[in-house]
This record gives structure tokens, C-alpha cells and sequence, in this order.
């Protein structure tokens, strides 16, 4: 047992004195980075997400009138459009979905 101890207070002596010779690395100044832009939403992501940017809300508002305002819109913001269209009776179909993936494609990055 006192090898053991010795053993392990040789070890860390001996990386003390490793990290002690090791120069600090350089502080790295990120004040004049932006922020990552978050990746755009797409057609798969939740109708809450697509929602929250601007541009993929004009989308939705152009091709599903109203659909921000929605009285349901709390049971199915969570939900993708291919999630929602069984349940919108109509109201979002394949060629629907289809449209708003092609105008959110068409969005310039970033």
C-alpha cells in the first residue's frame, strides 16, 4: 500500500511539473466573431421552428393563409406539415408541402 502511495504521488509530482513547464495557450479573443447563424428551417422541421424566422413564416402565412393565427396552432406547432396534413382535412396536402419546401430551397443562405 505505501508503494501504491508513493507511486501515485511520484505521478503527480511528475505532471505537475509537466504542466508547470507547459506555456499557458493564448487567450482567444472572440468579441469580434458573430454569433453562428442558426440553419434555416426546413420543410421538416416543427411548424413552431419554421414560424420563428421571418422568412419561413411569410412562406407558410403565403401558401396556408392564417396558419400563425391559428386557434389549434398549441396542438400542433410541434409537428411537422407532413405530421399535420392527415389532420388538416385538406387544408395541407402533398403539393401544398411541396410548394413551401421549394420557396424555403429558393431563400438565399444564412
Amino acid at each position: 500500500m505505501i508503494k501504491s502511495v508513493l507511486v501515485a504521488a511520484a505521478l503527480a509530482a511528475l505532471s505537475t511539473t509537466a504542466f508547470a513547464q507547459t506555456p499557458p495557450a493564448p487567450a482567444q479573443d472572440h468579441s469580434g466573431h458573430a454569433m453562428a447563424a442558426a440553419p434555416k428551417p426546413t420543410v421538416n422541421s416543427s411548424i413552431k421552428d419554421l414560424l420563428a424566422h421571418p422568412a419561413t413564416a411569410a412562406i407558410l402565412e403565403k401558401h396556408l393563409p392564417g396558419v400563425s393565427q391559428h386557434p389549434a396552432l398549441p396542438q400542433f406547432q410541434d409537428m411537422t406539415l407532413a405530421d399535420v396534413a392527415p389532420l388538416s382535412g385538406g387544408a395541407v396536402t402533398a403539393e401544398t408541402i411541396e410548394k413551401i419546401d421549394a420557396d424555403i430551397k429558393a431563400l438565399p443562405a444564412g
